[in-house]
């Protein structure tokens, strides 16, 4: 179950993105915080430093893909 629902977030999040609208950003950073969870309840604690990873690109994707926006 934990698979369909951090694929169908995680694709969800990038589609929207793509979209170029903010939500698709809060949604992968939700994403990461699911797979923290998933991460803790498997004792598979290397996804905990993948989604912190990620997170980070996002949130700096985030500010590079905002900036030309905010300057209009």
């Amino acid at each position: 179950m934990w698979s369909w629902v951090l694929a169908i977030v995680g694709i969800t999040g990038i589609f929207i993105v793509g979209k170029k609208s903010i939500a698709g950003w809060v949604i992968l950073l939700i994403n990461e915080n699911l797979w923290v969870i998933y991460a803790v309840k498997t004792h598979q604690y290397g996804f905990i430093a993948a989604a912190i990873g990620y997170a980070t690109v996002y949130i700096k994707n985030f500010v590079s893909w905002s900036r030309p926006r905010l300057a209009r």
